[in-house]
């Protein structure tokens, strides 16, 4: 009697398991609200933004902003926004100074419910517009030390960029996109063409993990939607 008791006890609680294992994740995100960020390292400038709260579960993970690009039916990405504490440390004030920053892409999987950051090098939360498209995305990336501008190629589950060519020295324009204009895309086969301030274009045709440079000569496809 003893060993059917502890069977079924057994099949209860891993049935209990299973079925928490396999309860459905709900992402939703809430209201918008509209708030001033910095633009520039001494706060000097600022501009509206619209923001929303991204929620897990009915809890508040993050808050972010821009329309969300779909990578799957279960995958999607989104820019992030936080609010950072500004107060100084002789400032007494009895409740934060806050203020907020942009930052980069989250990466939301709305099976699992997991929530991270895309690995984007040289992504500049100020002045770096991402164009996705797929699994890729491609962006004017500015270096450490804000001189150098790179036309970047990234796709998802990659650490490394798959294109990193230098355009250029920066503008250091505290401005919001102001590197360069969004690049473009287009299928069949799959190209992305940037364009700088200089009105200087190039080019790119996207295959797989690699990427290799589209000439002059080359003819143009028709462009993707």
């Amino acid at each position: 009697m003893r060993l059917l008791f502890r069977v079924a006890l057994g099949f209860v609680v891993f049935a209990g398991m299973a079925l928490a294992a396999s309860k459905p994740h709900v992402i939703t995100f809430g209201k918008w609200t509209a708030v001033k960020s910095s633009i520039a390292p001494d706060e000097s400038q600022s501009s509206d933004v619209k923001v929303r709260p991204l929620f897990l579960d009915g809890r508040l993970k993050e808050f972010t902003f821009g329309i969300p690009h779909e990578v799957t039916e279960n995958l999607f990405v989104v820019r992030r926004i936080v609010r950072v504490n500004d107060t100084l440390p002789q400032e007494t004030a009895s409740t934060p100074r806050w203020t907020w920053q942009r930052s980069g892409w989250l990466v939301v999987d709305r099976v699992s419910g997991h929530i991270s950051q895309a690995s984007l090098p040289e992504f500049d939360p100020d002045s770096s517009s991402a164009s996705w498209y797929r699994d890729y995305v491609a962006y004017c990336g500015v270096s450490d030390d804000g001189r150098k501008l790179y036309a970047v190629v990234a796709q998802l589950g990659r650490r490394k960029p798959i294109l990193k060519k230098p355009m250029g020295e920066a503008g250091g324009e505290p401005a919001t996109d102001s590197e360069c204009a969004v690049p473009s895309w287009q299928r069949s086969p799959t190209r992305v063409s940037f364009v700088s301030k200089a009105d200087q274009k190039f080019t790119f045709a996207v295959r797989g993990h690699t990427v290799e440079v589209v000439t002059d000569d080359e003819p143009e496809e028709e462009a993707g939607q």
